[in-house]
């Protein structure tokens, strides 16, 4: 059987995904891995770990992109570095429960760095609507289908 793993980009991600993370790691005996700039408690278990990079712009995602594997979970809402996972053959899903593969990241980066030009030309794009119930739940299907496929 491949062993999968489920990479995170904890810094900024919402504490509900990462309990809904928790349950999944230990219900399928997958390993978890978070990353992130500071420390970020996680439960005591040999499935979960925590590594901490330095503050450094862009090190927890230098860091995952360095160790993500083909099949693999990445969850991030960082686009550049779904789009460094995705080419590298992982599955990726954002905390809101979008999912990221060859087919739309480039699309997803297009706009993205077109929303980033109109920001810094001035023009206000406000930012994104809280964390919502709905992501919550749009989140926990995606994970579940992909938790369906790898065990």
């Amino acid at each position: 059987m491949i062993s999968n793993k489920i990479w995170v980009d904890a810094d900024a991600c919402p504490n509900a995904v990462k309990d809904m993370l928790f349950r999944a790691s230990e219900r399928k005996s997958i390993q978890l891995v978070l990353v992130a700039n500071q420390l970020i408690k996680v439960p005591i278990s040999p499935l979960i770990s925590m590594i901490r990079v330095s503050s450094g712009f862009d090190e927890a995602d230098n860091y995952i992109v360095e160790q993500v594997d083909s099949g693999d979970l990445v969850i991030t809402a960082d686009i550049p570095l779904a789009a460094e996972a995705v080419e590298k053959g992982a599955l990726v899903l954002n905390p809101r429960g979008t999912v990221y593969t060859t087919e739309n990241i480039k699309q997803t980066l297009t706009m993205r760095d077109f929303m980033e030009e109109m920001r810094s030309s001035g023009v206000h794009t406000g930012g994104p609507n809280s964390f919502s119930q709905a992501d919550k739940h749009a989140f926990a299907q995606a994970l579940d289908k992909w938790l369906a496929k790898v065990k």
